[in-house]
C-alpha cells in the first residue's frame, strides 16, 4: 500500500548524500552562486559582481558546490566557467524558481 511506485528505493548512503546537497542548497549565497549559472555558463568574476560577494568567497563556495557535483567546471582559455550541467538539478531548481515566482505573484495579484 504504502510503497512509492515507478520509483527507485535509495540506500541510507543516498539519502545522506542528498541531505548534504539540499544542507548546500540551504545557504542562500551558494544558491544565489548556483541560480547565477543556471542558465549559462558563468566565470567566478561575473558571479561575484552579479551576487555583489568578492571573489575569493564565490570560490570558496564553488568548491563546496563541485564537490557534492552540483556545479560543474569548464576551462576555456585563462577563465573556468561553472553550470549546472545536470539536468535533474536544473529542472529541480526551475521547477523550485517557477513555484516561488507564481506564489508572489498570486499574493501581489490578491492585494
Amino acid at each position: 500500500m504504502g510503497m512509492m511506485r515507478g520509483r527507485p528505493r535509495i540506500g541510507e548512503d543516498q539519502v545522506v548524500e542528498l541531505a548534504e546537497m539540499f544542507r548546500l542548497m540551504s545557504d542562500p549565497t551558494r544558491l544565489r552562486i548556483i541560480l547565477a549559472c543556471l542558465d549559462a555558463p558563468a566565470a567566478v568574476g561575473e558571479m561575484a559582481d552579479r551576487i555583489g560577494i568578492s571573489a575569493s568567497l564565490v570560490s570558496h563556495h564553488l568548491r563546496l558546490l563541485r564537490a557534492a557535483r552540483l556545479l560543474q567546471a569548464d576551462r576555456r582559455g585563462r577563465q573556468v566557467f561553472y553550470a549546472v550541467q545536470d539536468e535533474h538539478i536544473r529542472s529541480m531548481l526551475s521547477d523550485m524558481v517557477d513555484h516561488v515566482a507564481e506564489v508572489d505573484a498570486e499574493s501581489e495579484a490578491g492585494s
